[in-house]
This record gives structure tokens, sequence and C-alpha cells, in this order.
């Protein structure tokens, strides 16, 4: 049998009773329910019901079909709403969205007109059709997501990251799906993405080496120089420091804005957390304390009689061995590799990102977002969530029933 399909889409000023009324009316037809969607912004409503029937049921003024839409034109003007319906095959439908569902998410501080012209320009390019638009966020940034069928994954990711540079906001395109929600391992570094500093340049400044240091650092993110020798140069100018310096230390990290909402959010919703760090476990230990972290591998600095040696104990934690303890840390915990969250800004990050379900680059030097599945650039860790299709009100409401009075920023 050639089933059709019938879309009624009802907008106007919102009022209690709409949907009732409108299901009430469609319960005497001979159709069942394909689809349902609803909308309200500023007191104004959109909803849209697809609803599927027969091919073979009579249209016309005197038919079944004319009959519904007669109910429905006359149930939408006693509710002051206007009313569009429009038919189509549900096999020519089915063959437009085989090539696949997508969610596309948007992300601007701000977000213009321009860059979602731009983005909508290029689905439309690519063939494909938007079929709902949602924001999740509003706040610190904007974020909008878009659910697409009908496209490509590869081909439309490359067109979007074209896009996404010429407007200069951030876009992530995934396939839709439960496994998008099932990713439940996030692995995350720490220097420059966790906190908002590089742990060896703060002691660096202790010992009055920052300089050169800091040169060392820049040449290893940038992938110039091999990370193991290049921690070992910059540890050994560290050499007679006081352990002390350890303490002094962690009152001068500062966590990336939204790090504490994005760890909290993730833990309530029965995510494992970890973080991987090529620099040293007398600072992340106090990281994985303070936010309760789950797993944890980082560097040992070795320390003598309370100073110092200017060495590392034990196996260095390098670009192969964050990758090497993502693995561990999945299979501890009994997730696969596939339901993982990798993130990173530097190129001692691209084979955690690159071993990952879904590797994300945050505020990355530009060979890790151009390796990485997407890329932030907002300088806001929670803006994370967004990716995993969880919204800022859902976050919020959260809080509120924990006790949490401001989520930090």
């Amino acid at each position: 049998m050639n089933q059709r399909t019938l879309l009624i889409t009802l907008t106007g000023p919102d009022r209690p009773g709409v949907t009732s009324r409108l299901f009430a009316v469609l319960a005497g037809f001979p159709v069942v329910v394909a689809d349902i969607e609803q909308v309200v912004i500023r007191g104004r409503l959109t909803l849209g019901v697809l609803v599927a029937y027969a091919g073979d049921t009579p249209t016309g003024t005197g038919g079944t079909l004319g009959a519904l839409w007669t109910a429905v034109e006359r149930t939408a003007e006693d509710l002051g709403l206007e009313v569009e319906l429009s038919t189509s095959s549900t096999t020519k439908e089915k063959e437009k969205r085989r090539r696949g569902r997508l969610h596309v998410t948007v992300l601007g501080s701000p977000l213009q007109p321009a860059a979602m012209a731009g983005i909508a320009g290029r689905i439309a390019a690519a063939g494909a059709n938007i079929d709902r638009i949602e924001r999740l966020s509003s706040y610190p940034v904007t974020c909008i997501e878009l659910a697409v069928s009908g496209a490509d994954p590869d081909a439309l990711r490359a067109e979007l990251a074209a896009e996404a540079h010429a407007q200069q906001v951030d876009v992530a395109v995934q396939r839709a799906g439960l496994h998008r929600r099932a990713k439940r391992l996030i692995v995350m570094d720490v220097d420059s993405t966790l906190i908002q500093a590089e742990v060896i340049e703060l002691l660096a400044a202790h010992a009055g080496c920052l300089e050169e240091v800091a040169r060392v650092t820049e040449e290893a993110m940038r992938g110039e120089l091999d990370f193991a020798e290049s921690l070992r140069r910059r540890v050994a100018l560290l050499e007679g420091l006081s352990e002390e310096v350890f303490e002094k230390v962690r009152k001068e990290v500062v966590l990336t804005p939204g790090a504490r909402t994005l760890v909290r959010t993730l833990k309530r919703l029965d995510y494992r957390f970890a973080i991987v760090s090529g620099g040293f476990t007398q600072l992340t230990d106090a990281l994985v304390d303070d936010l309760g972290i789950d797993y944890s591998a980082a560097n040992t600095l070795e320390v003598v009689d309370g100073v110092l040696t200017g060495r590392v104990i034990g196996e260095i934690v390098d670009r192969p061995g964050k990758a090497r303890a993502l693995e561990r840390f999945a299979r501890e915990a009994g997730i696969p590799i596939s339901q993982t969250v990798a993130i990173g800004d530097g190129a001692n990050d691209l084979d955690m990102i690159a071993t990952a379900g879904l590797g994300i680059a945050f505020n990355a030097k530009p060979v890790v977002r151009q390796a990485a599945d997407t890329a932030v650039s907002v300088p806001y860790l929670d803006s994370i969530l967004y990716l995993l299709g969880i919204s800022r009100a859902e976050v919020e409401a959260a809080d509120a029933e924990d006790g949490v009075i401001a989520p930090e920023r």
C-alpha cells in the first residue's frame, strides 16, 4: 500500500489546549501520528504534526482527507491560529533521508545573521535539508543545533569547516542517533585546556627561567620538538627549587571558565571523567580531589631531601602515552573507545584525539584544529556540553535542583 503524509502546521499566539484540541480532531480520522514538533518563542506558537494515511484515501471536498482538512481549518480558526497543510509521499521522504541524518552545531560569540546565512546556504548547496533548528544556549555563547537530512557527512563537514572559518564561528557535524548521547568517557588535557596556564611555566617563574622554558614549551606545542626531550630540557632548569613551590603554584592555578560546570554536569549524567597531562602529579592530584575526577595520568617530578632534582620519575606521559592512557581508562571503565571524547589543544594531544570516538580541539593550535573532528574556539569549556546535545537550560535546571547558586565564569 502506498502511504502518504499530511503535514499540519499551526502558527499564532500560544494558549492552553491547542495541542489537545488538534489531536481530538485528528482522532476522528483514519490517520496515524508520524512526527510532531512544537516550539514557542516569545509567546508565539509553531506546532507541526505529520500524520500518515493510506494513499487510496479519498481526497477532495467530499472525501476523508477533505473532511480532515475542513475540520483542522475550523479548529485553527476557533483558536485564532493560522494553518498550513501539505501532502507528500513517505517513499520520497525516506529516499531523501536515506543518505543520513546529521546534527550540525553552530557556536558563535556573537552569532551573526551572516554566519547562519552562510551555513544554511552551504547545506542547501549540498542538496540537504534542515529539518529542525533548536537553540541550545544564548549565553555565554550562542549555540544553535540544526537537524539535517540528505547530506554526506564528510563532504558537508568540509564545506561547513570552510564557512566556519570565513564567518569566525565554530561548526561541528556529527551523525545523529543514540551513539551521540552514548559517549561516556571524557579524557581531557590539563595545561591550557582544563586550566588557563602551563604549569611548568608557573614553576619556571619561581625558578627565574620562565623565558627559556616558555620558548621550549611553544616549540613542543607546535610539534617542532619531541615532547619527551623538551620536557627533560625544561625540567632540568627547575633543579634546586624547594618542594614548597608546589603549594605556591597550586594557589596560582586558575580553572578555565566553565570547567566546573562541565565536570559537574557530566558526572550527574554518569559520565566518567579523566585528565591526562604532560604536566606533573604534584599539581594534577589536587585537581582530581577538587573536581572529583575519576582517572588521571601525569608525569612526576623527582624530589630528594625537599628539593627538585631536575629529573622526571618513571615513564614520561608524552603524545603516544596520552593515547595509551585513554585506552587504559576506557578498559578500566568498561567503555568502548567509540564512546570516548578526547579534548586538547596541542600537538601532544594529537594521538589521543585521533584515538577517541570524538576528538575536540579546544582553543587549539592549527595542526590540532585540522586533525580533530571538531574545534571550539570560544573560551568557555562548558560549551563542549552542546556538542553532546546538552542544553544550557538543562544544565541550569540540574544546578537549581542541586542547590548550585551560580555557575562559575
